[in-house]
């Protein structure tokens, strides 16, 4: 989208032409197209993540007599229609999060199956010291740090998917953190990974900041720096580094069989921010969302300690069956207790409705025939293939302990519940 600045009095078009035209606009005169009625002295193309920053250049020098209009495409022609509620205009398309994004939170995720394709061409680094690296699809990176520990890296950011900046920044920074709990490990450090337009209000980025701080603090790590960049959407995260006794690292590929798997959060926060984008979602089902959303799983993941802990993983953008898979790996397959499944009653309901999201059905033709869903009904299918940002931990652990993890953990998380347990390998890798 771009838009078109028109100015009927010469001497106000001279002035603004001077004032915009320089190194830190992109902005180019043009003839004034033919759908624009109004006379003019001087016409100008703006992209859409300047045109707040020339807003506000014309602002500061007075010039407030103009036409604004946005241009777009239509079956190869331009169309062009004129904003005249400039206010409303401002608060929706400047400093709205969502409305700068094309997509929010793990759902932007590409997708697994085109992931694995671009990984395989890259060369395979050997290093003794590197215990996990990303030919295992693993959580984080881990390297032998000496005799004792190794030290976990990881790195994710996404745009956001909600509105207010506060609570996007805590959404994403818990998302990045729960990498490190996965691997059993602790958050040590995290840097700010930072896109944000030049068009929007930098104190927006300020509030983003504030609540990843707010996060990092609370995971008991240290915020070290980062890196920002301009972008045409505004996007945050972490990249964080763990620690973790060496032989206390817990992969997601290596689950025992035998042991139950235990669900730390409810499923279907994908399907309830993409029904608040469609403004079909109500408050209550937000609110759900947003809370699971911002918890850490280091309360889980903490009390996993001094359990038989086989593998674990957290949740997200692949959604729970492609999740799942990893775990399941060449060795096991693993049985859903379908039935037994947390998620939200709106997310269901949603789903029920048909109101899905583009990044599930990639999970779904990820996962092909290797997780059956036909015994389910099509909403709790989807719920199962629904990409979650910041989701539970999905934890294998022995079957005479399961019980007694699932209490501690349910003393905070009282949505967990015991979803499956690992079995011998068969043809089929999840069972539903």
């Amino acid at each position: 989208m771009e838009y078109i600045l028109t100015f009927e009095i010469t001497s106000l078009a001279i002035k603004a032409e001077h004032c915009l035209m320089g190194k830190e606009t992109r902005v180019s005169v043009i003839p004034l197209p033919s759908q624009i009625k109004a006379g003019c002295g001087i016409c100008l193309r703006v992209d859409r993540d300047e045109i707040g920053v020339v807003l506000e250049k014309l602002a500061v020098n007075k010039i407030d007599r103009f036409g604004l209009y946005f241009r777009e495409t239509d079956k190869g022609q331009f169309l062009y229609k004129e904003i005249t509620d400039r206010g409303a205009f401002l608060k929706k398309k400047i400093n709205s999060l969502t409305d700068n994004c094309t997509s929010g939170g793990c759902g932007a995720k590409i997708g697994a199956g085109e992931l694995s394709k671009l990984l395989c061409g890259l060369p395979v680094f050997r290093n003794e010291n590197l215990l996990v690296g990303y030919d295992s699809s693993d959580d984080a990176a881990v390297y032998k740090l000496d005799d004792k520990n190794s030290i976990i890296t990881t790195a994710d950011f996404f745009p956001s998917m909600v509105d207010d900046p506060k609570t996007f920044g805590k959404i994403a920074a818990a998302n990045a953190l729960s990498d490190i709990y996965a691997m059993g490990g602790k958050p040590l450090t995290a840097l700010n990974l930072v896109c944000f337009p030049e068009s929007m209000n930098i104190e927006i980025l300020r509030e983003i900041l504030l609540g990843g701080a707010e996060k990092i603090v609370e995971a008991s790590a240290v915020l070290a720096g980062g890196h920002s960049i301009y972008d045409k959407e505004p996007k945050y995260g972490l990249a964080v580094t763990g620690i973790a006794e060496s032989d206390k690292i817990i992969r997601n590929n290596t689950p025992k069989i035998g042991h139950k798997l235990i669900l730390t959060k409810p499923l279907g926060t994908g399907i309830i921010m993409a029904a608040l984008r469609g403004e079909e979602a109500d408050d209550v089902a937000v609110k759900k969302a947003i809370k699971s959303m911002e918890r850490l799983n280091k309360y889980a993941a903490e009390k996993m300690s001094g359990y038989d802990i086989s593998a674990c993983t957290d949740i997200t953008g692949f959604g729970l069956l492609a999740h799942t898979l990893e775990m399941a790996s060449e060795k096991v397959s693993i049985k859903l207790f379908a039935e037994e499944v947390p998620y939200f009653d709106e997310a269901y309901k949603y789903a029920e409705d048909y109101l899905i999201t583009a990044a599930g059905q990639r999970n779904r033709n990820h996962c092909g025939n290797k997780a059956d869903v036909s015994g389910v009904s099509f909403a709790l299918g989807e719920l199962m293939f629904d990409p979650q940002t910041s989701g539970g931990l999905l934890i294998s652990v022995a079957s005479e302990q399961a019980n007694q993890l699932l209490a501690e953990i349910k003393s905070d998380d009282p949505c967990s519940k015991i979803i499956g347990e690992v079995i011998k390998k068969e043809k089929t890798a999840i069972l539903i």
